[in-house]
């Protein structure tokens, strides 16, 4: 058989003449050509050969030369940076894999199981057949709890209705930034911020405008820095407390102050995210934004199960607020994922019933991440040059390496930025961390304490044996 390629002068399509070298090739005596788009195509050298046997042991040859596909993505994906934080922790997981003892302090995931009440409650899901569809928003049994914890935990009040159940608390923040901004509004996000907000913010064609804070002032936001930043276009603030990364915690008087601001600015709503409440070390407390007075009207609350209840594979979070902005999300949530998993929100209803605040198992893992958060702040406090804001919450610890910038290592070269000297620490010290310039603030790093007190022992002493190597550049 033989072939020939025609294009049309347009060059959107093109044809393939087929031609057999025997009257019984065993070829549909109907085929003569094929056509097909041609348009983002290129073609390339390399050729296809289909043999087909026939009765007379003779073979047929389809000779096709092949396509390059378009492999162009979206502008908007394009936008996107991948979350340095995952891509971290799937390294160091990899290298310990391989056999590379690596001690893993990057990922933001408690090291306790979830509690047994919890994990009890979805094996009952399994067993009673609990494994169908919810409603979109998630079942009225754990909405209605939410509903009462928020009333009982945080002084405000919402009705189901406005509460939507989504596969964890990530999922309800992108929606809420999709839900309410439009192109070119502007998403106030203070410095240091958790990796997705501007991503997130980029998915909606929104724009980030990032606030740098500061660790003489533990890394909160100022008002008045806030307020000279705002404009007809700024949209949504986004605020964190605790805080990834820093554990900085908002006290209810700055709160109030950013409140006053926020008042002046009729399209500004601010998206809160709780997630971390529960884990906080008095005497510092959480205060709720949308508690505040005037806010309510204007808070997207965002809260879930995976760190205080140690339930990150669960994949359970929620979003509370108005109800026109709740629907709004809802109606995402409806075309991307449906409702979450039937068995995790079951295990939600029993995290919620273990009493205020999580009760004894909550508390349990509290007192556990505060010994580990005192003793990382005593020991890196005892370098020279390292700036250290102490956590009042969550289970990181933000330190300012910044010191060791401009020193450098046999092998491995000079360290320039939070990012190299991570790459140090990883191939010498063998301890996986996340630079602070994936947060926004290249002075730092960001630590876990999410490990038992043996394993931050020994990660310590590593960090510590590392630092020792380096020395300060000769000037040429």
């Amino acid at each position: 058989m033989a072939d020939s390629l025609q294009t049309s002068s347009s060059t959107t399509t093109a044809r393939l003449s087929l031609r057999s070298k025997s009257s019984d090739s065993g070829l549909d005596s109907g085929l003569r050509s094929i056509s097909f788009p041609l348009k983002s195509l290129k073609l390339l050298t390399r050729q296809v050969v289909i043999k087909q046997p026939i009765k007379s042991r003779r073979t047929t040859e389809l000779v096709v030369k092949a396509m390059e596909v378009d492999i162009s993505l979206s502008p908007r994906v394009n936008s996107v940076k991948p979350s340095k934080t995952v891509a971290i922790t799937d390294q160091a997981t990899a290298l310990v894999q391989a056999g590379v003892p690596v001690i893993r302090l990057a990922a933001g995931e408690p090291d306790f199981d979830t509690p047994a009440p919890i994990a009890e409650a979805g094996k009952n899901a399994i067993r009673e057949g609990y494994t169908r569809y919810t409603p979109n928003a998630g079942t009225l049994e754990i909405r209605q709890a939410i509903c009462n914890k928020l009333k009982e935990e945080n002084g405000i009040s919402y009705t189901p209705d406005q509460i939507l159940v989504s596969n964890g608390a990530k999922q309800s923040i992108v929606q809420a930034v999709m839900a309410v901004c439009s192109p070119g509004d502007e998403v106030i996000i203070p410095a240091p911020f958790w990796v997705s907000y501007p991503e997130m913010a980029r998915l909606a064609d929104a724009k980030p405008v990032i606030l740098p804070t500061h660790i003489s002032e533990n890394f909160l936001l100022d008002p008045k820095v806030l307020e000279s930043k705002l404009t007809e276009k700024s949209r949504l603030l986004i605020l964190c407390s605790p805080s990834n990364p820093t554990g900085s915690v908002y006290p209810k008087r700055l709160l109030e102050e950013i409140a006053q601001v926020v008042a002046k600015y009729p399209r500004l709503l601010v998206l809160s995210d709780e997630i971390y409440e529960h884990i906080i070390y008095a005497p510092a407390t959480h205060t709720s934004f949308a508690s505040l007075p005037g806010m309510w009207e204007r808070t997207l609350t965002v809260n879930g199960f995976s760190k205080a209840f140690a339930m990150t594979g669960w994949r359970l979070g929620y979003l509370a607020g108005p109800k026109h902005f709740v629907s709004a999300c809802g109606k995402i949530q409806s075309q991307f994922t449906s409702g979450a998993s039937s068995i995790a929100q079951k295990a939600g209803v029993a995290a919620l019933g273990l009493g205020y605040a999580g009760g004894e198992a909550v508390s349990i893992m509290v007192k556990a991440f505060r010994e580990r958060r005192d003793f990382l702040v005593k020991s890196f406090g005892e370098l020279e040059g390292v700036k250290i804001s102490e956590p009042k919450g969550a289970f990181y610890l933000f330190i300012d390496f910044s010191s060791y910038y401009g020193t450098e290592a046999d092998g491995f070269g000079k360290i320039e930025n939070s990012e190299s000297l991570c790459r140090y620490l990883l191939d010498e010290g063998q301890v996986a961390l996340v630079p602070g310039d994936a947060f926004g603030d290249d002075s730092c790093i960001r630590i876990s304490y999410a490990a038992s007190l043996t394993t931050l022992q020994a990660a310590v002493e590593r960090i510590k044996k590392a630092l020792l190597l380096l020395r300060r550049a000769v000037p040429v």
